[in-house]
């Protein structure tokens, strides 16, 4: 999507949305899309948006920050955090999760494959 050089704002980016499958929804009518903004050997950037509901879902690698909206995301142990604009989070592949969409929630994700990668992202006491 984005070329060298190229600039886009955030809010501009048109991200088609699609209803949350029955398997992954728990609550409320929930939707969610994505678009991929750059694609490299063993990573994406991107943005992903999920309006107001709740469901379900496992997840990659990712570190992600909060652009727009609030929500919680409960992990298989109980765990719960709130976020919101500006919070930075790290997720695990294969985490368990249930996102809590109080208000449409936009994210700029950086996902990755890449075991070299991931090690590169020291497990510090701010991220989950």
């Amino acid at each position: 999507m984005l070329e060298q050089w190229d600039k886009v704002a955030i809010s501009a980016i048109n991200i088609p949305l699609q209803d949350v499958s029955e398997e992954q929804r728990v609550e409320g009518t929930p939707r969610t899309g994505a678009v991929h903004l750059v694609t490299f050997e063993g990573g994406t950037i991107g943005v992903w948006e999920m309006t107001h509901g709740v469901m379900r879902d496992t997840e990659v690698e990712e570190i992600f920050t909060v652009l727009a909206g609030k929500a919680s995301i409960e992990f298989e142990d109980g765990k719960v955090i709130d976020i919101a604009v500006g919070d930075i989070v790290r997720l695990h592949a294969g985490q368990r999760t249930i996102w809590r969409v109080t208000e449409t929630l936009r994210k700029l994700y950086f996902s990755f494959s890449s075991p070299k990668i991931a090690l590169s992202f020291p497990t510090l006491p701010f991220f989950v």
